[in-house]
């Protein structure tokens, strides 16, 4: 059985991911991760983190695998024993060093993307070293990754879907040379996003391909930015790889990203163990609807890479109100509105412990009176039977024009 593993940045993705079948669930440490511009995981965090994940019978890894410096593994000697002593289930890292401390205490390792592994004689020197899982370079061919997961001495992790970098596995200087910050130290401004043009000494621009009959003027000048990764269609391709694990990229997305990005996966990995594999659109569907900058399937097939200005979801959120209460005994709700709310719309409710809860509005009532829509400034009720909790967020999803 192939692990899903999961991203959380915060304890409401994190819940997302446990609640919508996440197997195991990678997060950030304060300090020495890949995304030190979003919120990440203080040490009493974690620990709370671990518990919860546990709890669900899930694994919980901690991301440990910027550069680092003499000075870093002052903090990591203070930080690992404790990892080990919450019961994390092993640390992403990207440093040998790291790689050696680690082991001596006594935790287990996964070796970053970061370190670019793409051959079976760097998986054995590594397999002497202890370390237990690599995830293997995103500039592999599916038919690569089949030959060396087939023979590796260690388990093997790969991504499946979400954001590419235009560097090679990640390791990106452009943030460094434009604003002085290290993207290696997670720092990274993603200056690829942006609008550029390319011009030579004898002003002649690059376009991207003037012959092709697809020609989106908008994307001319998004050279360095990537469409997103996206394999739910080659599940079973991905299943008879021989890789044990298929990681979602995502730890600075939001919590309905994560809930529906984990649901889809795990339904189309449980479509396939059953024996009865059939892929459904409405998987894809789904996928559209959260954050995404397009989809095509990166190096996996060697094909020619689109690329993407900008979210292309086929929805957005909209903040809508906040949980005041909810009801267990009649499974209702009241929340109080900022925005108007009516019958039929789709709503979101997010919240630490909730994770992600998507809900169609069936029902509406104010002071026992049932209503066609509701206004903002106004505490509404509706039924929804998944538990959700005062102070969780409401947001309405509302169609992209």
């Amino acid at each position: 059985m192939v692990e899903l593993l999961s991203p959380a940045g915060d304890f409401s993705s994190l819940s997302a991911a446990l609640n919508n079948g996440a197997d195991s669930v990678y997060i950030g440490m304060q300090g020495c991760n890949m995304r030190a511009n979003v919120s990440n995981f203080s040490m009493d965090d974690i620990k709370k983190a671990t518990l919860r994940a546990h709890d669900f019978d899930s694994r919980l890894y901690v991301c440990t695998n910027t550069i680092l410096k003499d000075q870093d593994f002052d903090l990591l000697e203070k930080q690992y024993p404790l990892l080990r002593e919450y019961g994390v289930d092993a640390v992403i890292v990207a440093d040998l060093g790291a790689v050696e401390l680690a082991r001596e205490n006594d935790l287990e390792v996964h070796l970053s993307v970061q370190s670019n592994i793409s051959n079976l004689r760097s998986l054995k020197v590594l397999k002497k070293l202890g370390v237990t899982r690599t995830i293997l370079s995103r500039e592999l061919s599916l038919t690569e990754i089949s030959k060396i997961a087939n023979k590796s001495p260690l388990e093997i992790e790969v991504f499946v879907h979400g954001a590419l970098c235009m560097a090679v596995s990640g390791r990106c200087f452009l943030s460094s040379g434009l604003y002085g910050k290290s993207a290696n130290c997670g720092e990274c401004l993603q200056p690829c996003r942006k609008t550029w043009k390319l011009i030579s000494e004898d002003d002649e621009e690059l376009f991207l391909d003037k012959s092709s009959e697809e020609i989106f003027e908008n994307e001319m000048t998004h050279f360095l930015s990537p469409r997103d990764l996206n394999m739910i269609e080659y599940i079973p391709e991905l299943m008879e790889s021989g890789a044990n694990a298929f990681k979602i990229e995502g730890r600075a997305r939001p919590a309905d990203y994560v809930a529906t990005v984990t649901r889809v996966y795990r339904e189309a990995i449980d479509s396939y163990m059953s024996g009865d594999w059939k892929f459904q659109e409405q998987w894809m569907i789904d996928l559209k609807k959260v954050f995404n900058r397009g989809f095509d399937q990166g190096f996996y097939f060697k094909k020619y890479h689109q690329n993407s200005p900008y979210n292309q979801s086929t929805y957005i959120k909209k903040d809508i109100g906040q949980v005041v209460n909810y009801y267990n005994q009649v499974g209702a709700a009241e929340i109080r509105l900022w925005d108007n709310l009516k019958l039929g719309d789709e709503i979101i409710i997010q919240g630490p412990t909730t994770g992600s809860v998507t809900h169609k509005v069936n029902s509406l009532q104010i002071d026992g009176k049932s209503i066609k829509s509701a206004l903002k400034k106004q505490h509404v009720g509706l039924l929804i039977n998944d538990k959700v909790r005062p102070n969780d967020l409401v947001y309405k999803r509302i169609k992209r024009i």
